[in-house]
């Protein structure tokens, strides 16, 4: 509870500097560069400043190159950023608050932050919505499944990369499942405009 409170205060007072950083020109804009295409995003920092930053900072650092899609779902989702092509766990940073009470929807093409159970512990991971999964959206604070998972962009250019991959054949990599049997690579992230 003491994590959570410590969050919540810096998300509180750091969100305006991160706003004013970011979207003073404008939302900032990426690319996904993977090994079947690109993927075009808006980055929402106006509406997600703290999950904006986090990405953008991951994404700077190099942290992605390499990553894979390592979970598709078609009727649901693709994520990825959080390990290599054998499926070892990359170390991510420390977790940031959840922003999924920024009014932003679960909608297909849109790029929302990845979590466990504790709706406080995004860190690099991230997944794009192959289709309208308004149940994943915020309706309160009361547990982990009413938080939701934070919208922080969309898709504006590769959605066909995007359903390409959301097709692809997938196994089991024990104990994961749902994993590309041919990985799907991030080779990086870039941000092109800020």
């Amino acid at each position: 509870m003491k994590k959570f409170f410590q969050l919540l205060t810096f998300a509180l007072m750091a969100a305006p500097f991160f706003v004013q950083n970011l979207s003073a020109a404008g939302n900032p804009t990426a690319i996904i560069h993977t090994s079947m295409g690109d993927i075009k995003l808006e980055l929402y920092a106006d509406k997600a400043p703290v999950s904006v930053e986090n990405f953008v900072g991951y994404a700077k650092s190099g942290y992605y190159d390499g990553t894979i899609f390592h979970r598709v779902i078609s009727h649901f989702m693709i994520q990825g950023g959080g390990f290599t092509a054998d499926m070892t766990k990359k170390s991510p940073g420390e977790a940031i608050f959840n922003e999924a009470g920024n009014g932003l929807s679960n909608r297909r093409g849109t790029i929302a932050m990845a979590r466990t159970n504790d709706p406080h512990s995004a860190t690099a991971q991230f997944f794009i919505n192959t289709q309208d999964n308004t149940n994943l959206d915020f309706t309160s604070e009361a547990n982990s499944r009413t938080w939701g998972y934070a919208v922080f962009g969309k898709v504006t250019g590769g959605l066909e990369v995007v359903d390409e991959i959301r097709y692809v054949e997938t196994g089991s990599n024990p104990p994961y499942s749902n994993v590309p049997t041919v990985p799907v690579v991030i080779e990086s992230v870039e941000i092109i405009s800020e």
